[in-house]
């Protein structure tokens, strides 16, 4: 399984699966993190957290934490 954590820079992914309970989940999908949508990797911070994502027109943040239940192909 790759996850969003494993993605290099500059590479354009799609959502398959979104993992995880409750809140968290409900919190990624309300960004507009859903299933099928591409997402695309602008950077990774020097120490790997957060990491900067363009989706859906516009630019995002995650966690790795966070980045790491959302799994891609």
């Amino acid at each position: 399984m790759k996850t969003l954590r494993d993605v290099k820079i500059g590479e354009i992914v799609r959502v398959v699966k979104i993992h995880g309970q409750g809140g968290v989940r409900r919190r990624i999908m309300d960004m507009g993190i859903t299933k099928n949508v591409d997402v695309y990797v602008r950077k990774v911070a020097p120490l790997g957290d957060p990491i900067e994502i363009n989706i859906r027109g516009y630019e995002l943040s995650l966690r790795k934490e966070d980045a790491n239940i959302i799994e891609v192909i």
